[in-house]
């Protein structure tokens, strides 16, 4: 007979029910047994762990004004409080899971019993946990144990012990917790497929709604899905999720909570689910607005740094102001975008804007023609571009700003001092021995004066000059300067634009450009790895009268309880005096005026005083204007970024190819500058450029 097979079994489970059973209600009774020992040595230690994890949240990254540019997330989940929850998504959740909920303890011993007895039938087997017991579970599952695969393991174990421990906190949380919020709890921790998590988030991703507006048949699609969430997702087993989803509505009617007209009412209709779904927002900064991404990139390194680890930011709800403009970085993305089209093959167009100041060095924008992302066909790129040094190629002459700096604080040159400029110069490079070649170079044309001015020399750029001035200021305090105004992390990196690597024996890979460049007098020339940020941050410096600052994103992080966080910030440092940063700043307002970049200023109608700096490197591979005008400094860099770099050619587009005679700074890098800048500036009064310092005028 079927009883007699099935009478060891039935005697198993019983004996098994009453250990749960006595267990919960009457822990004593257990004696001091290995059981006994198992459970009571990790439920405290559980309790304490439910009531300190807090659940992960959905961190949202704003631009300055408060505008939403990106959400960071591990699990999707928007929280709600009881009172935003509809009721027809309780009675659905209690019908299907626990219809004695209400009335129950933390748990129920005759659904224990019950499924004890199905379970030694032979049959199916039948959980005995209430909705409490499930909150657990999901806690330990979701919350608590997240990041620990063998613990997330032992919280989904069959065993006696796991349940009796899950059961025991179960009724710690009856006695401490009202019936509200246990259900509140569970339904905001709970998965319904993928990564959405808890009713907030489902409610969205599945109907664009929310908890308080779930009609009968959404909520009893919800409700069903939690039991298990892959096989009742209604996108990919749509046949099962709507025979799960009518059993749920025919529990609420056995329930009492629902009429039974009501409920073939709602099981005629459709899923109802929102077409292409679910709806999750992308949980990185390659969500964000074209405008945005390379933004948000940088605003979540710098937090890293400044001490919040990666899942932190994924788990901790916060809410991250930051400092972007958006008029700025949307205006300056649309010039850069007109200059080099997104896909354009082989051509980055990155640009930087950055507001000086004397206690912070807030970024306004960081965009390029490229989008951050993982498409490359659609012109994008997983490397934030704007802030590591990726241009690999440099950013020519605007690098003579550090062996100018350098030679003014050293008095061995001022804005008046002449300087040697023959049209070519052999010059031995420094620490050289006999058998170190000299290091030639010519200048770009024949008609400079020399001897040239160093103010001249800023606004026309002659080679041979400024690598004489660097011969003799030497390249420990020209690299030193260069650190100094802004190249805090550049020259860091390897002459590759990458960490150094100790094992490799070619020091361009080995050593950081600090010590590669020591005795290099091309430094001067900028054939450098360089980051656009960072170079932007150089006028930024001269601009804050000699004071550097981080370049900083954020204004401020809150957490999910609207409480302030706060960020640490390298400190400002006072790195030239204010009448060197002046003078310098003297040196450099010709450029646009009648330097390098005129001829594209006059094109452009540009009328503002400003600051600048062109550089193009003697391939043409890389070209860059740095500068600034009223409050804001800038660096523009077009460089060529494919596996085949060739030579960077102006027009409409630029591109790459052989011109015979490249693009220059003024007229490729310097024009998407005069294109924004003329229209965020329109109708603003004009800044004039500081008069120079008298000290600094002249050699001594």
């Amino acid at each position: 007979m079927q009883l007699s097979r099935n009478l060891p079994r039935f005697v198993g489970s019983c004996a098994i029910a009453g250990v749960l059973v006595a267990g919960v209600l009457a822990p004593v009774a257990m004696g001091a047994g290995v059981l006994s020992n198992q459970v009571s040595d990790s439920v405290d230690g559980i309790s304490a762990s439910l009531t300190a994890s807090q659940q992960p949240l959905v961190t949202t990254v704003t631009d300055r004004d408060g505008n939403p540019i990106a959400t960071l997330f591990d699990q999707y989940r928007i929280p709600v409080t009881y009172n935003q929850i509809a009721p027809t998504m309780t009675a659905a959740i209690v019908g299907i899971e626990d219809r004695r909920f209400w009335s129950e303890g933390g748990v129920d011993p005759k659904g224990m019993v019950r499924a004890a007895l199905h379970d030694s039938s032979g049959g199916a087997t039948q959980g005995a946990s209430t909705i409490t017991q499930q909150y657990v579970k999901n806690y330990l599952i979701n919350v608590v144990d997240r990041t620990d695969k063998a613990a997330q393991y032992a919280d989904r174990a069959d065993t006696i012990a796991r349940k009796l421990r899950e059961a025991k906190i179960a009724v710690q949380l009856g006695q401490t917790q009202s019936k509200q919020d246990i259900l509140t709890g569970y339904l905001n921790v709970v998965e319904f497929a993928g990564n959405i998590y808890g009713i907030g988030a489902a409610a969205q991703a599945y109907f664009h709604t929310t908890p308080d507006k779930l009609n009968v048949q959404q909520a009893a699609l919800l409700a069903g899905m939690v039991n298990n969430p892959n096989l009742y997702n209604p996108y990919t087993h749509p046949e099962q999720a709507l025979q799960r989803r009518n059993t749920v509505i025919d529990a609420m009617v056995t329930n009492r909570t629902l009429a039974a007209k009501d409920a073939e009412a709602a099981k005629a209709s459709p899923l109802g689910v929102i077409d292409n779904g679910p709806d999750i927002p992308p949980s990185t900064c390659m969500g964000a607005p074209a405008d945005a991404g390379f933004f948000c990139s940088y605003a979540e390194g710098y937090l890293q740094q400044a001490g919040f680890t990666a899942d932190q930011l994924a788990t901790g709800g916060y809410t991250i102001r930051t400092t972007m403009d958006p008029v700025v970085s949307q205006t300056v993305k649309n010039a850069v975008d007109a200059n080099v089209p997104t896909t354009q093959d082989g051509v980055a167009n990155t640009f930087a804007v950055i507001s000086p100041g004397q206690d912070t060095h807030e970024v306004l924008a960081m965009v390029a023609n490229r989008n951050l992302g993982t498409d490359p066909a659609q012109g994008e790129t997983s490397t934030d571009i704007v802030s590591h040094p990726s241009n690999v190629f440099g950013a020519g002459s605007s690098f003579k700003i550090f062996t100018s700096a350098a030679a003014m604080e050293a008095g061995k040159a001022g804005l008046n001092t002449p300087l040697p400029n023959q049209g070519g110069h052999c010059f031995v490079q420094p620490g050289a021995n006999k058998y170190t070649p000299p290091y030639c170079i010519q200048n770009d044309g024949l008609h400079y004066p020399d001897p040239i001015s160093l103010r001249d020399g800023l606004a026309t750029s002659p080679n041979v000059a400024f690598v004489g001035l660097e011969q003799e200021v030497g390249m420990a305090a020209v690299l030193d300067m260069a650190r100094r105004l802004g190249l805090r992390n550049t020259l860091t990196t390897n002459d590759a634009g990458a960490t150094p690597d100790p094992s490799s024996s070619n020091p361009q890979y080995s050593e950081p450009q600090s010590q590669y460049f020591q005795n290099k007098l091309s430094f001067t020339l900028g054939n450098s790895p360089v980051s656009t940020l960072e170079m932007a941050n150089v006028p930024a410096t001269l601009m804050s009268a000699g004071k550097w600052c981080p370049p900083n994103p954020i204004l401020s992080v809150t957490d999910r309880f609207g409480k302030p966080v706060p960020v640490k910030q390298q400190p400002c440092e006072q790195v030239v005096p204010p009448g060197l940063a002046n003078t310098l700043m003297a040196g450099l307002s010709q450029d646009t005026v009648s330097g390098t970049s005129a001829q594209a200023a006059h094109a452009a109608g540009w009328t503002h005083p400003d600051i600048g700096k062109t550089g193009t490197t003697q391939e043409s591979e890389s070209v860059a204007f740095v500068g600034g005008v009223d409050n804001y400094a800038v660096s523009s860099m077009v460089f060529a970024d494919g596996r085949h770099p060739e030579e960077i050619c102006p027009g409409t587009p630029v591109h790459l190819g052989s011109c015979g005679h490249g693009a220059f700074g003024g007229t490729v890098a310097a024009p998407p500058y005069f294109s924004a800048f003329n229209q965020l500036l329109a109708g603003k009064p004009d800044v004039p450029i500081p008069a120079p310092d008298p000290a600094y005028l002249n050699a001594h």
